[in-house]
């Protein structure tokens, strides 16, 4: 297993397994990353931003996940509970898994690495959130030693239930 910054040449292998979970999503009623969300435009942004990721088994991409260290706006108000701490954060967005490479713990293999990537820049804190029926989602994270925190909201009003760890 490889997990490396995300360039051009992956693009469609990461827009590929971002269409899965979109279908995954739709066909278990999880109102997540609908309205063409995440576009081909945004995974641009995150390899040109260098957030980008994915994982490699043999060259080909298995997994893809953003890691940013530049805050999260819609953080700043939680509900229903508190963040763990108040210091410098990465935020993990879009992680996604081929489902031919599911239930075999590669989510936790790119948790890993992006714990590794958080103490080589000084960093003891990583947030993120997901839907509430995102309930496979949730299981990992807790699995992964996060915490529930509580309640975020998204700029159009989307609720998300709020994790983080500190490492």
């Amino acid at each position: 297993m490889e997990f490396q910054k995300a360039v051009e040449k992956n693009i469609n292998g990461i827009m590929y397994i971002i269409k899965q979970a979109q279908d995954y999503f739709k066909e278990h009623g999880i109102y997540q990353w609908h309205d063409n969300y995440p576009s081909l435009e945004i995974v641009k942004n995150d390899i040109n931003n260098k957030n980008g990721y994915v994982l490699l088994e043999d060259n080909k991409i298995v997994g893809t996940v953003v890691v940013s260290f530049d805050g999260e706006k819609n953080y700043e108000s939680i509900c229903n509970g508190e963040w763990a701490s108040s210091c410098e954060f990465a935020v993990i967005h879009r992680m996604a898994i081929d489902k031919r490479h599911k239930g075999i713990g590669l989510a936790s293999v790119i948790i890993k690495n992006i714990e590794k990537i958080c103490l080589n820049k000084g960093v003891h804190s990583i947030k993120t959130d997901t839907h509430e029926k995102n309930v496979s989602m949730q299981k990992m994270l807790l699995k992964n030693g996060f915490k529930y925190c509580g309640i975020i909201y998204l700029d159009d009003k989307s609720k998300r239930s709020a994790f983080e760890k500190i490492l």
